[in-house]
C-alpha cells in the first residue's frame, strides 16, 4: 500500500470523526414497535449466493423481512431513533437500500431514514435482487427487477408498522453461547488455504483462524414485560441449504418455529471465514442427528433457542425502560484493495478458461470481469466509503458493516470497546463482498483473492481502529459490570 496514499485516507476517516459527538447521550424513555411481513415471491425466481444459475423449484419455508423500531423521548419530546430490519437474503444492494430510504422518507416524515439498519442474514436460497444480475429470461420465471420491486414495497410497509406501533417498552440484553460458526479455511502444508477445504488430505494442517460461539442477544418487551421480539447476534451466515434449488430461510426459519415468544432479528456477526458446514468430525455428527431426529437446521435451531429462552429469563430480572440511547451513522473512506497486473492477468486467462467451457458459465465470467474493470478504474476511485452506524443502547454497543467480515476484526471490535457487549451486524446497508486478514490474504483461495474482496488487510484494520473510536467515544469510562444506572423494572 502507497504510503502516502494511506496516510491520506487515515486524515480523511479522522477528519470526519472530529464531526462527531463525544457525548455519551441521554437517557430516554423508550418506546418500541415491532412487525414482520412476508418476502416470498410468488413466482419461481433466480437463486442468490452461487456462481451458477440455479431457478427455484419451489417453496421449502417462506422468507421473511423483520423490524424493530426504537425510540427514546423525553416526555414528548423525540431524542434518537433506530428501525432494524432484518432480511432472509443473501445480502442487500445500495441501490436497493437507497430506494427504500426515499420511500420511507416520504411515508414517514418523523423518522430520519439515514437511521434505517438493513441487514441480510445471508441465505443462500433466498432469491436475487437487482437489476443487472442472474436476470432469467425463462417464461413464468420472475426478473430479479419485479423481485425487487416486490421487495422494497414490502419493506417499506414492514418498516411503517413497526414505527406506527410504537409504544412503552422495554429492553434486555444477556450472552449466550451456542456452536453454530466453524471456521471454513483449510490450511496446507506449502500455506495455501483453501475455503471448505478437504481435511482428510495427507497435506492438510490446520484450520486457518478462530471461532467465537457467544451468543449476544437482545430482548424487546411490551408495557406488560411481555416478549415482542429476540434479536440474535450470532458468528455464522444462514448458508447450510447453500446449494438446493427451493426457496428456504436456512436455520432461521427452524430458530423462529422454535421460538415463538415474539419475533426474531437474525443478526450474522463477523463471519466471512466462518460456517456452519462441517469440515471434519461430520460422520460422528451426522450420527448424533439421526438419534435426535432432526435436520442440521434444526440441530443448530436447537442449540440457538436453548440458549435465547435460558438467557430471556434471566435478563426479564432487568428490563430497561428508560436508558440512555445514541446513534451515530457515517461513512468511513476505506482504501480500496489495489488490483495488480499480475492479477488482471489471471483474470484474463481465467476468462478465456471458462468461454472454453460448456454450459452457461456468465457468472463466473462476470465475477474476473468486475476485477478487470476495478483495475481500469482504480486509480481515479481509490477510496470505498464504508457506511457504519454505531448505537449505545444502555450498557451495550451495537456496531454494523457492509462486508463479509472476517473472524479476527470481530474479536478485535469485542475486545477493544468499552460496552459491556457489542454486537456486531455484517452484510448491512451495502454489499462490499469479503473482507480478509492479511493471514488470508497470505494464503490465497477464494474470500481471500482481489476478486473476492474489495476492501484488503489495510482497510478492514482502518475500519476495527475507526469503529472502536466512535464505540468508545459514546463511552468515556470503562463499563459498568453490572446493571445499567437506567430504570428497570
Amino acid at each position: 500500500m502507497n504510503q502516502l496514499r494511506m496516510t491520506k485516507i487515515r486524515l480523511l476517516a479522522l477528519g470526519l470523526l472530529s464531526l462527531l459527538p463525544i457525548s455519551p447521550g441521554w437517557a430516554g424513555d423508550l418506546h418500541i414497535g415491532a412487525a414482520q411481513v412476508d418476502i416470498t415471491p410468488d413466482r419461481p425466481v433466480a437463486l442468490a449466493g452461487q456462481l451458477y444459475t440455479r431457478i427455484s423449484t419451489g417453496v421449502e419455508t417462506p422468507v421473511t423481512a423483520t423490524a424493530v423500531a426504537i425510540e427514546t423521548r423525553d416526555g414528548d419530546r423525540p431524542e434518537d431513533q433506530a428501525i432494524f430490519v432484518s432480511c432472509d437474503l443473501v445480502g442487500i444492494r445500495p441501490d436497493m437500500a437507497k430506494r427504500l430510504r426515499k420511500q420511507l422518507s416520504e411515508r414517514l416524515p418523523d423518522f430520519d431514514s439515514r437511521k434505517l439498519v438493513l441487514s441480510a442474514t445471508h441465505s443462500h436460497t433466498a432469491p436475487v435482487t437487482g437489476y443487472d444480475r442472474n436476470a432469467p429470461t425463462k417464461e413464468g420465471v420472475m426478473p430479479a427487477a419485479e423481485y425487487t420491486d416486490f421487495l422494497v414495497n414490502r419493506l417499506e410497509d414492514v418498516c411503517a408498522r413497526a414505527w406506527q406501533q410504537r409504544a412503552p417498552g422495554g429492553v434486555s440484553w444477556g450472552l449466550g453461547h451456542a456452536v453454530v460458526g466453524l471456521n471454513r479455511r483449510a490450511v496446507y502444508a506449502d500455506g495455501t488455504a483453501k475455503l471448505y477445504g478437504a481435511t482428510n488430505r495427507p497435506d492438510f494442517r490446520a484450520i486457518e483462524g478462530g471461532e467465537d460461539h457467544g451468543l449476544e442477544l437482545l430482548y424487546f418487551w411490551n408495557r406488560d414485560r411481555q416478549p415482542l421480539a429476540a434479536a440474535v447476534n450470532i458468528e455464522c451466515p444462514s448458508q447450510e441449504l447453500e446449494h438446493n434449488v427451493k426457496i428456504n430461510a436456512d436455520f432461521w426459519h427452524d430458530v423462529r418455529q422454535s421460538w415463538r415468544d415474539g419475533l426474531v432479528l437474525g443478526w450474522p456477526a463477523a463471519c466471512g471465514d466462518i460456517t456452519s458446514h462441517r469440515l471434519y468430525r461430520k460422520a460422528a455428527e451426522d450420527r448424533m442427528l439421526q438419534l435426535r431426529g432432526l435436520t442440521y437446521t434444526g440441530e443448530i435451531s436447537r442449540r440457538i433457542v436453548r440458549e435465547v429462552r435460558d438467557v430471556a429469563e434471566l435478563t426479564r430480572r432487568e428490563i430497561h425502560t428508560s436508558l440512555t440511547f445514541t446513534h451515530l451513522v457515517a461513512d468511513i473512506p476505506l482504501p480500496v484493495r489495489m488490483v495488480t497486473t499480475q492479477e488482471v492477468a489471471a483474470a484474463r486467462q481465467a476468462i478465456e478458461a471458462l468461454q472454453q467451457k460448456k454450459g452457461d458459465q456468465s457468472l463466473r465470467i462476470g465475477f474476473y470481469q468486475q476485477t478487470i474493470k476495478r483495475f481500469e478504474t482504480q486509480d481515479q476511485k481509490p477510496t470505498y466509503n464504508c457506511p457504519v452506524h454505531v448505537l449505545r443502547l444502555g450498557d451495550i454497543a451495537i456496531v454494523t458493516n457492509p462486508f463479509e467480515l472476517f473472524h479476527d476484526y470481530g474479536v478485535q471490535l469485542k475486545g477493544r470497546s468499552r460496552a459491556l457487549q457489542t454486537f456486531i451486524i455484517e452484510l448491512t446497508d451495502a454489499s462490499g463482498r469479503y473482507l480478509p486478514t492479511a493471514r488470508a490474504v497470505a494464503g490465497g483461495g477464494y474470500s481471500a483473492t482481489v476478486e473476492s474482496n474489495m476492501v484488503g488487510p489495510e482497510g478492514g484494520q482502518l475500519l476495527v481502529d475507526r469503529t472502536v473510536e466512535m464505540i468508545n467515544s459514546l463511552w468515556p469510562a470503562a463499563a459498568p459490570t453490572g446493571k445499567n444506572k437506567s430504570e428497570t423494572h
